[in-house]
């Protein structure tokens, strides 16, 4: 048996392990709680499960799916998830071997832990834990660098992970944008956030547009300082903002400016920055808020109110996996996420799921299969 059959075996058990500790976290951190106090116990009569109970899948199965002190049932989704990251694991370990790829390896196995645990937060809750998402980010920024030090070919760098970071969020955030102006009807938000949020994305865009990524996002930045100083909500028309980026594509596409592509780029990096930069703001906030029992008081203090956990979500795999096959998810996402939306109304079913489980999908997606899907379509254009 070879190194690298071994590693894939042992990456099959470790997921197993792993996957035990995912449906720790898809509990817990919905629920506010410490993932590591107290022990594992059972929800319903709340006993200590002992070593015999947390065998992955095989507990489940000799149990019969009951807990063996209250005989609740137990959800068929514990072993499920088990053996989704035991077979994640495996594939990753055999399409990036982790003898070649090394620190690489571990962070696409990383990877696919924060989305399936992700998913199946979003399917119970709706939402995507900024506990998850944010450190997700700055994990994969890391396993950038360590791949650039080590010289992985096929996974980002350090430059390539925060590039494809700005732009999962910039594409998403971008998108929230303009089709959240077109449901208004082209009507300015009512209520504007403070200091920052979706006014400072849409300036980042425009100013992206002109004055490139971190200039842009500066003028964002910017622009939520001058709301602090004020101590109001300094607004800032869309018209200006979405509308001048709107003119300014149509100029570069002219030979105006530093030109389309590089405007659009430039335009989608710095709102990307500018909505990573939200999103760290608005968890700080509440959970501050959160921990001195004032949230009551504070219109402000949701995290849901941003709305936009796919926009980290996105920033993550784009972290991981660089700008590509972050592109690449996006495309399956949207097509996986029409094609269960015609099967519903063909179902007439009123279940709605969020876009998260389909962004997740479109990466693992990505993940195993976009080096041949990128290197097959580059072909066909000649590439």
């Amino acid at each position: 048996m070879t190194p690298d059959v071994l590693l894939v075996i042992f990456a099959g058990l470790l997921g197993l392990l792993v996957g035990s500790f995912s449906n720790v976290l898809i509990w817990r951190l919905p629920r506010g709680e410490n993932i590591a106090f107290p022990p594992s116990h059972c929800p319903n009569c709340d006993h200590r499960l002992g070593v015999a109970d947390l065998v992955p899948v095989f507990s489940w199965l000799s149990l019969g799916g009951k807990c063996r002190y209250c005989k609740s049932p137990i959800k068929a989704r514990y072993p499920v998830v088990e053996l989704l990251t035991g077979i994640g694991y495996a594939a990753i370990a055999a399409l990036f071997p982790p003898l070649t790829v090394g620190w690489g390896a571990l962070g696409l196995m990383v990877l696919f832990t924060l989305l399936l645990v992700g998913s199946a937060i979003d399917l119970d809750t709706y939402t995507i834990p900024d506990e998850l998402t944010l450190p997700g980010v700055a994990l994969g920024v890391l396993f950038g660098f360590l791949n650039g030090q080590a010289g992985v070919e096929g996974l980002p760098d350090l430059a390539g992970a925060v590039q494809g970071a700005l732009l999962g969020a910039g594409v998403v955030v971008a998108i929230n944008q303009f089709g959240s102006w077109v449901l208004r009807r082209f009507r300015e938000r009512s209520f504007p956030e403070f200091p920052i949020g979706y006014q400072q994305i849409s300036l980042g865009l425009l100013a992206g547009a002109w004055l490139g990524p971190w200039w842009g996002a500066g003028v964002g930045l910017l622009s939520a300082l001058v709301n602090v100083a004020a101590r109001r909500v300094i607004r800032i028309p869309e018209l200006l903002t979405l509308g001048g980026l709107l003119v300014s594509v149509m100029l570069g596409s002219a030979g105006y400016g530093p030109g389309m592509i590089l405007m659009v780029q430039g335009a989608l990096a710095a709102a990307g920055a500018v909505s990573l930069a939200c999103g760290v703001y608005w968890w700080l906030h509440w959970r501050r808020h959160r921990e001195d029992d004032g949230a009551a008081d504070d219109t402000q203090v949701d995290a849901s109110a941003m709305g936009f956990g796919d926009v980290k979500l996105a920033a993550v795999i784009g972290a991981f996996l660089g700008w590509e096959r972050l592109l690449l998810a996006l495309v399956v996402a949207v097509f996986a996420g029409a094609i269960f939306g015609v099967a519903q109304l063909a179902l007439r079913s009123e279940n709605r799921v969020k876009f998260g489980p389909f962004l997740a999908l479109g990466a693992v997606v990505a993940l195993l299969w976009g080096g041949a899907l990128i290197g097959g379509y580059r072909e066909m254009l000649g590439l």
